[in-house]
This record gives structure tokens, C-alpha cells and sequence, in this order.
């Protein structure tokens, strides 16, 4: 449960991160971007058991195009957070999630954190 916490605490910093990006992806406050990040947390979990396979079978794009759709269910599930520029916002925020949580969980283990 610890670890579901820690991530869902990443991803929420990180998408704040990204709405002060020019990525498009906009968000009204913060319990808006904290329940997204919950939304894509749980999307991701249901979508994982299939992720391994289809990434083998993809060259890794399944990884990608997985993440932007995300986005865009996260984006009609939660009021309050939106794709300014639709595919594109979800391209752009995809990409930069991957990294800052990347980033940030290498700064968390690398503090002992995690």
C-alpha cells in the first residue's frame, strides 16, 4: 500500500510539474490533478497484465500510444482537467509524465526514500 501511496504522490507532483509546462494540459487545482493522477494510476493497473506483451510485440510503442490514451480518459473522466490541444496535449503530457516520474523516482531512491 506504501508503494501505491509513494507512486500516486509522484505522478500527482509530477502532472502539477507539467500543467506549469507548455504542454496544454491544464488542470483547475490541485484535488483536480491529484484525482487524475489516481485516475491514471488505476487505468494503468488494469491496463499492466496486457503492457508486457504488447510492448514486446510494439518495439516498445504500445507504451507510448497506451500513455496518450490514458490521458484522454483521464481527461473526459475528471472535470477540471483538460487537453487544451487534444491528441497533442496528450502526446506532450504523456512524454513529459514518463520523464518526471522517471526523474523523480531515481531523486527518491537515490535519497533512500524508496
Amino acid at each position: 500500500m506504501a508503494h501505491f501511496i509513494i507512486t500516486w504522490l509522484v505522478t500527482t507532483v509530477a502532472l502539477v510539474i507539467i500543467t506549469f509546462l507548455p504542454t496544454g494540459v491544464e488542470s483547475d487545482d490541485f484535488s483536480k490533478t491529484a484525482i487524475t493522477a489516481l485516475v491514471i494510476g488505476v487505468l494503468n493497473a488494469l491496463v499492466s497484465p496486457l503492457r508486457g506483451v504488447l510492448n514486446v510485440l510494439t518495439l516498445g510503442l504500445f507504451f507510448l500510444f497506451g500513455n496518450i490514451i490514458l490521458f484522454g480518459i483521464a481527461a473526459k473522466l475528471v472535470e477540471g482537467f483538460r487537453l487544451r490541444w487534444g491528441v497533442w496535449s496528450a502526446f506532450l503530457g504523456a512524454i513529459a509524465l514518463s520523464l518526471l516520474n522517471s526523474f523523480l523516482f531515481k531523486v527518491l531512491s537515490a535519497a533512500g526514500v524508496i
